[in-house]
This record gives structure tokens, sequence and C-alpha cells, in this order.
């Protein structure tokens, strides 16, 4: 018996110091074992994932602005007959219009355009629809319907439309003389027909001009992406209203370089309201070609240190003509309005109304003079002719 308990003794302390250098060597393998002959619930328990974050988290963006400035967006489809002419400035300054196809065939341009009014008046490039002999409209929800030229103003490049439809979203719209260099903004339209895209940016520049892409220029420009199928789209600010309506590019490949421009909402309501209510925007004409007074050519042609514009030419039988205005007078002023540059004479002259009464101011020969003029409607400018 004696020998018996001196038998287990020695086994149960072999067995303990063989737990402890295990435990203390390699405790891995007990925790193993545990996992084996523990219960599967009590295994799912030990590896349970971490609850799901709640869904209200703020996004950061303009995804409300998209949404409600989105479902205004159109694409438009002109069919329009075979080209065989391009503007010459199309080698810097591109239109975001789709491609031209080969020489001789039917065209199919493909652009954007803007509801601004529930009962289904739009907004568009006028070189969108240019020539076109039918203009189909789709909807951002899928509805389509063919759409009436209402009017175009080829000298700002817009365009009004209107379709038939019921249940439209019209676009709020936006104060563009409130924006400001750095304000954000998102261009919204049908880039290389793949469906409607939304893209973002800043105002780079304000009152963009003498850049030969439009005879009235103010352009907002903006680094937001604008590609082919973007002409006739909306820029709109960060609360989704419309500020301008895309135009054209700066690109030598008619691919996007992050300058783009845009027409001011403030312009394209004036366009607008004036094609709804007269079918033509009518602006003031007094029929002279100015040239910018440089300081050079001040001095060239003796006109000491006179301030204005210099009258290069004057169209026969025009108010200016028939008033007495002469090529080499320094046209000074209009109405109440100095001008000393060629683009403000052109705006300020167009916004004069047509015939009106207008005394503008002049300096010839070192002179001061002024004439009364009885102010035309500026004449709709040719189009381009065919090569």
């Amino acid at each position: 018996m004696k020998r018996l308990w001196l038998i287990f003794a020695q086994a149960v302390t072999i067995a303990l110091a063989a737990l402890f250098v295990v435990t203390t060597l390699k405790p891995q393998w007990l925790q193993a074992a545990r996992l084996r002959d523990a219960p599967i619930a009590a295994t799912a328990r030990q590896i349970a994932l971490p609850p799901a974050p709640a869904a209200s988290v703020v996004r950061a963006g303009f995804s409300q602005a998209a949404r409600i400035a989105a479902p205004s967006v159109v694409s438009i489809t002109a069919s329009k007959a075979p080209s065989r002419a391009s503007r010459a400035h199309e080698q810097l300054f591109g239109f975001p219009f789709a491609p031209r196809q080969p020489r001789g065939t039917p065209q199919l341009g493909l652009g954007s355009g803007v509801i601004i009014s529930a009962d289904g008046v739009l907004l568009t490039n006028n070189h969108v629809v240019e020539g076109a002999s039918d203009i189909e409209v789709q909807l951002n929800d899928g509805r389509q319907a063919q759409a009436r030229l209402i009017g175009t103003d080829p000298e700002t490049d817009l365009a009004v439309l209107k379709i038939e439809l019921t249940d439209l979203p019209a676009i709020p719209l936006g104060d563009a003389a409130n924006l400001q260099v750095g304000d954000a903004v998102l261009a919204i339209g049908n880039p290389f027909n793949v469906g409607q895209t939304v893209t973002s940016g800043i105002v780079s520049a304000l009152g963009r001009n003498q850049l030969g892409i439009n005879t009235f220029e103010n352009f907002i420009q903006t680094d937001a992406a604008i590609n082919p199928g973007n002409s006739g789209g909306a820029l709109v600010d960060g609360d989704g209203r419309l500020v301008g309506i895309n135009t054209a590019i700066f690109s030598r490949s008619g691919g996007n370089l992050g300058i783009g421009f845009a027409i001011p909402v403030d312009a394209a309501r004036q366009v607008a309201s004036a094609l709804l209510q007269d079918g033509v925007v009518a602006r003031g004409w007094i029929g002279v070609q100015t040239r910018e007074l440089t300081p050079e050519l001040a001095e060239a042609l003796k006109l000491g240190d006179a301030k204005g514009v210099l009258i290069g030419g004057v169209v026969n039988d025009a108010p200016a003509a028939k008033a007495g205005i002469k090529p080499g007078d320094v046209l000074i002023r209009v109405g109440a309005h100095p001008v000393a540059t060629p683009a403000e004479l052109l705006a300020s002259v167009a916004a004069l109304k047509p015939k009106s009464q207008v005394e503008v101011a002049v300096q010839r020969a070192g002179k001061a003079m002024s004439f009364q003029l009885a102010v035309a409607q500026r004449p709709r400018p040719p189009r381009d002719q065919d090569d």
C-alpha cells in the first residue's frame, strides 16, 4: 500500500510540473484546447463584429445642391444639315458640343439645356440648336419631348426652347452679381453622351471678355470640368441655384483643360425675357467702327491726352453719320455714361432703346463737341459663311 501511494504522489508531481512548463512556455496550447471543447455559441460570442455605425452621418460635399438642380437639366439632340464650315476661334476657344461628323453627312449634335419655368421654357446655347431641323429633349426622369424653338440670340450664344410636358422641375435662379472668385460651383450636363454628370470646381474669374467668342462677353470662368455635350448645361452655386449657362472652353484638343466659361444667369434672364416677349433681342446701334485709343496711337494722331474710344469708321446713313460724327473723332460719353474702351462703348450703346434719342460727346482736334443721335436697332449678325 505504501508503495502504491508513493507511485501516485510521483505521478501527480510530474503532471503538475508538466502543466507548469506548458503554462509558462506554450500557453497557446491550452487556449486552442479550450476553443476546441467550447460550445459553438461561446466561440461566436468571442469573435463577434462590432456594431454598425449609425446611419445619420453628416456628408460633406454638394449632394443637396445636385439634388435640387439636376432634375432641371436636360439632354438635347439636334438634327442639322451637313456642315461644311467651322468657327475660326474654335482653334483655341472650343464649344463643348458634340464632335462634328464627316463633311457632307447629316449632323447629329448633342448638348444640354436647363428648364427655367414649370410651363416648359428651356435655356440652351444658340450653337447647340442653330440650323437644326429637329430638336429632341430628354429629361433626367427619362421623359422625352420635341422642342419648339422660341428664338435665338447669336451675339450672346443663347437660345430659348419650349416643350409641352407636365410637372416640369424648374431650376431656382440665383444672382450672378453676388458671385465671388473662389465660390464653389457645379457644372451639370451630358458630357460625351454618357448621361447626366455633375462636376465641381470654383469660380476662377469674373467678367471675362475680349475673348472673341461672342459679341457680348461677360463670362464666369470656372475650373469645373466642362466637356463636349455640356454646352447649354447649368452652372449652379452651392445652394443648387442657376448662376450661369455653360458655353465654351479653352482647349487646343477639344477636351477639358480646367478653363471653362459660362454666361451669367442675369444676362440669360434678360435675353430669355426679350425672346419670349418679342421674339428678338432689341439692342441700340449707332453705326460706328471703333479702335482702342492707346497712348501710342493718340501720340501718332496728335490727339494729346484725349481719353475715350477712337472712331475708325462710320457706316453710311447710320445714326452716327447722320448726326455728323466722323472718323478720327474720340467718343468719350454716351448719354450719362463715360466710355474708355470699345467694349464699354458697345455695351452702353446696346443698352439703349431703339428709336430713342441720346447725346454723345466727342473730341475732335482737341475741341469738345456733342451730338444728338436717333438710336437705331442693332442689325442681326450674318450667319457664318460656308468654306
